[in-house]
């Protein structure tokens, strides 16, 4: 079994002070980003900053590609032949979808499939796939 880079979406008060930290302090580079969230390349795994001014897990929502996506939430990158097989037993087996399986950023700079439910203990679980692993931090 090869290695295969994780992602982790982690909440922060402020997105310029993360920007410096993660950028300029400990020198990740940055990838896609938006007012509200950085994706940063951290050490080859895909490192989500989202802000939260709260900073409470009191199921937090940002927009992305017209999705509310959950923050806090961790998960893995699959190959496309590994996600589109669980994709399908998650449908079969009834499983409740914050993000139903569809594709991100489609035609774009980073275009990816993802899926988003929640564990029985409420954390959120992010499955994702590229056609191209190389587009992971595609800006």
């Amino acid at each position: 079994m090869s290695l295969r880079p994780f992602h982790l979406a982690i909440p922060v008060s402020n997105i310029e002070k993360a920007r410096d930290f993660y950028g300029n302090v400990l020198g990740f580079e940055e990838g896609r980003s938006s007012e509200k969230w950085i994706d940063w390349n951290f050490y080859g795994h895909q490192l989500v900053t989202h802000e939260d001014k709260t900073m409470q897990n009191n199921n937090v929502h940002n927009p992305v590609d017209g999705q509310q996506v959950p923050i806090p939430h961790f998960g893995v990158v699959l190959s496309i032949d590994d996600w589109n097989p669980l994709a399908e037993k998650l449908k079969n087996i009834g499983t409740k979808f914050l993000i139903e399986p569809y594709t991100r950023f489609k035609g774009e700079s980073g275009e990816q499939a993802t899926l988003f439910f929640l564990d029985p203990f409420g954390n959120a679980l992010e499955f994702k796939a590229f056609n191209n692993l190389e587009s992971l931090f595609a800006k």
